[in-house]
């Protein structure tokens, strides 16, 4: 039976991802802090810790501030990552090439390497965006801290954020585009199709499960999001106001010592996951039944 194959990676599945659910969704039920790391008993509070967040007006704040974080750079890098493959798709081969070159150093380059440069970009003392700008006429850029308020605290992530994942997007809607066949687009041109008409009507849907599912990942990946935020508020401001899901989880299990209240709204990350992914794959058991 081929479904006896699919038994190891159900096994391994259930081993690494199984155990810590569970241990996840208990401790999410229990109090424990900082008594229960010594050894302490947990004792059972049931679901106490999850009326304390959904009555904490900053657990919606830190909520709201993490979708929309999340969702606008997914668009911003659908968006970007698409024209980067629609551009390979026109250009001569060697300057695919050095645009492909670039890209994966992009997307190669370690986080923690990558932050760094990007934090020495927007320094406000030394920082060559500032000067950058500060060159422009009627424009005031002297020492303008980017990580002082939430509104450029955000958008200077944002920008890391779309920038080191518009490769994955570029690539991945590239491959898809190199399979559209050549036929279909030359019978569309010699029947009077603009090419705004045969990158709408043909191209963007033979391509649509790959930007389906790159867009997906975006989001998931973009509601993780943990490193590029802590690096920024350690070169900024380290307060609340500044907290997307993973830093506000992070605080609440190594500051606060929290650890029931830190699975609580762990669940509640992974409950928001289960929901976005849900669309894509209420669409996919679609096409097989079809």
């Amino acid at each position: 039976m081929p479904q006896v194959l699919l038994l190891p990676a159900i096994l391994i599945l259930l081993l690494g991802m199984g155990y810590p659910l569970v241990w996840q969704a208990v401790t999410s039920l229990q109090e424990f802090g900082l008594a229960q790391q010594f050894g302490q008993a947990a004792p059972f509070v049931w679901f106490d810790n999850y009326v304390t967040l959904a009555t904490d007006p900053e657990l919606w704040a830190v909520v709201a501030r993490s979708l929309m974080f999340c969702v606008v750079t997914a668009v911003v890098t659908l968006v970007i990552g698409l024209l980067c493959a629609l551009l390979m798709m026109v250009i001569g081969k060697a300057p695919r090439l050095i645009l492909q070159i670039a890209l994966l150093l992009a997307w190669a380059m370690p986080v923690v390497a990558a932050m760094t440069v990007w934090i020495w970009l927007f320094d406000r003392r030394r920082g060559v965006i500032n000067y950058v700008l500060d060159m422009i006429p009627g424009v005031d850029m002297y020492r303008f801290d980017w990580l002082e308020t939430p509104m450029t605290f955000f958008f200077v992530a944002s920008v890391i954020v779309v920038w080191m994942s518009v490769p994955f997007v570029a690539f991945s809607s590239y491959a898809g585009l190199t399979q559209v066949s050549e036929e279909v687009l030359e019978a569309a041109q010699i029947d009077g199709a603009t090419p705004w008409q045969r990158l709408k009507h043909i191209i963007l849907p033979m391509i649509k499960p790959v930007i389906t599912i790159v867009f997906l990942l975006q989001l998931i990946w973009n509601l993780r999001v943990f490193t590029q935020i802590t690096m920024l508020q350690d070169a900024g401001s380290k307060s609340g106001d500044f907290d997307l899901l993973g830093t506000y989880i992070y605080k609440l299990g190594t500051r606060a010592q929290d650890f029931g209240m830190a699975s609580a709204v762990s669940v509640l990350v992974l409950a928001l996951t289960i929901a976005l992914s849900w669309f894509y794959i209420r669409s996919l058991l679609k096409e097989d039944q079809s």
